[in-house]
């Protein structure tokens, strides 16, 4: 595979990860959104070092994602806003998926930046790319608010269609098969065993 065509699927599988990312930002369980979102990321880097032909093990991209990204107080108070009964739920969902979205977004671009000049995962330092990824991570905020947006506009149009007149305790019952959709499809990609699968329905039950 030449040069070219390594960066051009690289980019696929940042901006599919950066979407991903944002859909599990809105799963309304606080932590479950983390557990996910950071599960996303490390599919994705494990990905991107398939394609640049790099050896890679969990635990390296593990320790990566948390040092890039635990620390930030943004994406904290987003999931911590979950707590918050009502609007809360809502508006921590939406920062979340924002923030979840250009934290994927900014580290596809690192590793996809770092293998393309000849680095690999054992010599990936998040300290001296700390710096870079806040850069990114702005860069990243941009493109996801734009995208929800986009898809705030189309959902808002089509609830408008189809639940005006839905009762209140059906469309509780929506949300809840909505969220069990998005782990289902998380499962089947992989991102979640069996076990995290089974924790996040009781959980998403439970709500």
């Amino acid at each position: 595979m030449n040069e070219k065509s390594k960066s051009n699927q690289a980019d696929d599988v940042i901006r599919n990860h950066t979407i991903w990312s944002m859909g599990a930002g809105m799963i309304w369980v606080p932590i479950v959104d983390f557990l996910a979102v950071s599960a996303i990321q490390l599919d994705m880097i494990r990905q991107l070092s398939k394609i640049y032909d790099q050896d890679f093990k969990d635990s390296q991209g593990k320790a990566i994602i948390s040092a890039l990204t635990s620390s930030g107080a943004s994406r904290l108070a987003a999931r911590a806003v979950k707590f918050i009964p009502g609007v809360g739920t809502i508006l921590g969902g939406i920062t979340m998926s924002v923030m979840s979205g250009a934290s994927t977004y900014a580290l596809g671009e690192l590793f996809k930046k770092h293998f393309e000049t000849g680095g690999t995962v054992l010599d990936f330092d998040p300290k001296a790319f700390k710096s870079r990824y806040e850069e990114l991570f702005e860069k990243g905020k941009e493109y996801a608010q734009q995208a929800q947006s986009q898809r705030n506009s189309q959902e808002n149009k089509q609830e408008s269609q189809n639940f005006t007149n839905t009762p209140n305790d059906e469309k509780r019952t929506r949300s809840t098969i909505d969220q069990l959709k998005d782990i289902a499809e998380l499962k089947e990609k992989g991102l979640l065993s069996e076990e995290e699968y089974e924790s996040f329905k009781r959980r998403i039950l439970e709500n």
